[in-house]
């Protein structure tokens, strides 16, 4: 008997290691395929079969859907079809962006609000003042001050969602600081940032992957929500809100013009909310079985 043991090849290894988590967690992998689509729509947009997202036609207007406007035209004659992709990029956009901020910055007050006792008490009063701000309520007064924008809506949004963040990390960090290790290495002299990046940080990034997926949904959906209000991105940006706002006098006749991009929110959101869902029930060690 020959002694050699045969190497798998690379690809059913990987199979091999997906196909348990493909079966125990379906409508995870599923959420995780259609992000990734709306994520290759964005940035593929032009290549889709696309054409001017404002170019106007009004000898085109209102038409049904076609071989050669997939999802009908608007008011103005301009392709759904063309719209509703583009109008993917504007909710990823403001989504990733609002959650990468409200993480970063929400990480570092949380670290140090929750392992320095003394600046505990003082961070989470203002931000318990933060969080006393309806995120609607100050995108309409920014917007009133600066102009309706992309930056404005970021700001807008952002601002309410850091101070859960902090609490979140603040939690965490109040955990990890009485462990074991981390009083060996203050006992060891060990310099504070160098026990925050080593020691506990590490322990609050399986909460903020997850953290992340939520932020980002309630920041597309809060997003559209604006623009729906006519305080969120400019009118000719094609976002989804701008869609729904100005279809919303022919809906009774062409309904279409709501729905699709509608759609396609409520699939964004949902997908990413069941992706985070997915993620919190790996990485939360309470919550992770061994397939």
């Amino acid at each position: 008997m020959s002694g050699t043991v045969k190497a798998l090849p690379v690809g059913a290894t990987l199979f091999g290691q997906w196909r348990p988590l493909a079966a125990r967690y379906p409508l995870v992998l599923a959420s995780a395929v259609i992000v990734l689509l709306f994520v290759l729509a964005a940035l593929c947009a032009p290549l889709l079969w696309t054409t001017d997202p404002l170019a106007l036609n009004p000898l085109n207007r209102l038409k049904p859907p076609s071989a050669a406007n997939w999802f009908g035209t608007d008011q103005f004659g301009r392709d759904l079809w063309t719209r509703t992709v583009f109008g993917a990029r504007v909710s990823l956009i403001v989504g990733v962006t609002v959650a990468i901020l409200s993480i970063s910055i929400g990480l570092v007050i949380g670290l140090t609000a929750g392992y320095i006792r003394l600046l505990d008490g003082i961070v989470m009063r203002v931000m318990d003042g933060l969080m006393a701000i309806p995120g609607v309520l100050l995108a309409i007064a920014l917007v009133s001050l600066s102009g309706a924008s992309r930056f404005t809506v970021i700001v807008a949004i952002t601002v309410p969602e850091i101070p859960r963040v902090v609490r979140l990390v603040r939690a965490v960090v109040l955990t990890v600081r009485e462990e074991p290790y981390v009083e060996a290495a203050v006992a060891a002299g060990t310099r504070l940032p160098l026990i925050l990046i080593r020691h506990v940080l590490p322990n609050c990034v399986p909460a903020l992957i997850v953290q992340a997926t939520y932020v980002c949904a309630s920041a597309m959906l809060t997003e559209a929500i604006l623009s729906f209000l006519g305080a969120g991105t400019p009118p000719e940006i094609p976002s989804w809100g701008n869609m729904m706002a100005e279809g919303r006098a022919f809906f009774p006749i062409a309904p279409r013009i709501i729905l699709f991009p509608g759609a396609a929110l409520a699939l964004m959101i949902l997908a990413v909310n069941v992706l985070g869902d997915g993620l919190r029930d790996r990485l939360d060690p309470k919550l992770a079985r061994r397939v």
